[in-house]
């Protein structure tokens, strides 16, 4: 069978190519550049927007949760329609961040538009009824999801789609925390363990500089920190972040561990999905009313800000993270990042009584080092610190992200990361599979060990 006459776009599309590519390497960047810039200005404009949004939103349901705290007993209620339509129209997009990274790994369908909406309002409900969850989980795939509709429109091929998926994670990343490098990093870095997918920055960094533009065009605006006291670092000094890196990479592997834990729990004890969140909804309801506070759901912005001004309870870490792995588990909708702020922040400022570093410092570097352990993204959060603290305490967070980094082990809230690169070589056997393989095969091994 002869192959059909192209089209005269194609054929136009061809020449000028071809004419390109006769004029050297330049030329063809220049349109490189235009393409992607296009494709990026779409994409940045939209996830910003969906971000500013879903900020805004966000805003208005925590506030009326914090002056009718009643309301929380609606939980249940509201965690049982979230759970029904997910199970009966959610369809592919229950896989959440996990399919983004699958269909950036094995390209397979275009991600179904209705996970945008889905998560939107899963998120809403979560934080108007008082449960612990984040929100980039939200933005990620608001941007992932508005960024693959883009594949119809453009016809894109399977490389060029998974550029594009990459630059919508890297736009809601950037847009809703207000931090656009981190953001662009942030794409490049979390689907893959130990490598980074060079030939996707120009996209990232476009779409995530746009919608981080575009979402402060639109007036919304991002918390601000400081950290008011940096000392100069010193070889103890050094020797203080490593243990405190430490410390937090622990901390960011257990958040991991819990949530994978839950989940699991929730789905061998309760056969039917949409009944988890009703019975995770009536618990956490119910530990909130004994404790009788409400700083321990939500976001906790206050409390992540407070930690760097005032001395904490110790155990405000210990308690966010078992209420966000609870919440989570139990099939409620949002994110782990802001709660591994929260996670990390108050831990610091818990450290600050036994390691003689200033209180903001070691707050700070909790801040993004948990992050960095739970999610495997060094250098993401590296650059977070800069712009949401400054450089003046880059060495600190560089330093302290790394060993979090290094002593998570081989674990992240993404069961779809795959292992690039081992962190030692004690598993570099490893190589390739993703975090869940690799924790399936953990599980088998220890079993066989029993036996």
């Amino acid at each position: 069978m002869k192959n059909p006459a192209p089209t005269p776009q194609k054929s136009a599309f061809k020449k000028l190519l071809s004419k390109a590519l006769s004029l050297g390497e330049q030329a063809t960047a220049i349109l490189y550049l235009l393409k992607w810039l296009l494709m990026c200005m779409l994409v940045g404009t939209l996830a910003g927007s969906a971000s500013a949004f879903f900020l805004v939103s966000l805003d208005w349901v925590t506030t009326y949760r914090e002056t009718h705290t009643w309301i929380i007993w609606l939980l249940p209620l509201g965690g049982l329609l979230v759970g029904l339509l997910y199970h009966y129209y959610g369809g592919r997009a229950n896989g959440g961040n996990n399919l983004l990274l699958d269909e950036i790994h094995r390209p397979a369908k275009i991600i179904p538009f209705k996970m945008a909406p889905l998560v939107l309002f899963g998120t809403l409900v979560t934080h108007l009824f008082g449960g612990s969850a984040g929100r980039e989980g939200t933005a990620v795939q608001m941007g992932g999801t508005l960024a693959d509709q883009l594949t119809y429109v453009f016809k894109l091929r399977p490389r060029d789609r998974k550029l594009l998926i990459i630059a919508g994670i890297s736009a809601g990343f950037a847009s809703l925390f207000g931090t656009p490098l981190a953001g662009a990093v942030f794409g490049l870095e979390v689907f893959v363990l130990g490598r980074i997918r060079y030939e996707a920055i120009l996209p990232s960094f476009l779409a995530a500089i746009i919608a981080d533009y575009t979402c402060l065009a639109w007036g919304v605006g991002h918390t601000q920190y400081g950290i008011p006291i940096v000392p100069h670092l010193s070889a103890l000094g050094i020797g203080y972040t490593l243990l405190a890196g430490a410390i937090f990479g622990l901390a960011g592997m257990i958040f991991a561990k819990a949530t994978h834990f839950f989940t699991r729990l929730f789905k061998e004890q309760v056969t039917f999905p949409p009944l988890r969140p009703l019975f995770g909804g009536a618990v956490v309801a119910t530990v909130v009313w004994l404790m009788g506070t409400t700083k321990y759901i939500g976001l906790g912005i206050p409390t992540i800000l407070g930690a760097f001004d005032n001395q904490l309870p110790w155990y405000d870490a210990i308690v966010k993270i078992i209420l966000t792995a609870f919440t989570l588990g139990a099939g409620f909708k949002g994110g782990e990042v802001t709660p591994l702020f929260y996670t990390g922040a108050t831990l610091g400022n818990a450290l600050s009584t036994a390691i003689p570093l200033p209180l903001a410092l070691l707050a700070g570097m909790g801040f993004v080092a948990v992050f960095s352990g739970a999610t495997n993204t060094p250098l993401t959060c590296t650059i977070m610190a800069i712009e949401l603290f400054g450089a003046d305490s880059a060495e600190y967070m560089a330093l302290a992200c790394v060993t979090a980094y290094l002593f998570s082990g081989h674990s992240g809230i993404y069961g779809s990361q795959i292992i690039g690169s081992p962190k030692h070589l004690f598993y570099g056997r490893f190589k390739g599979k993703s975090l869940s393989a690799l924790d399936h095969h953990k599980k088998m091994r220890r079993k066989k060990n029993a036996t």
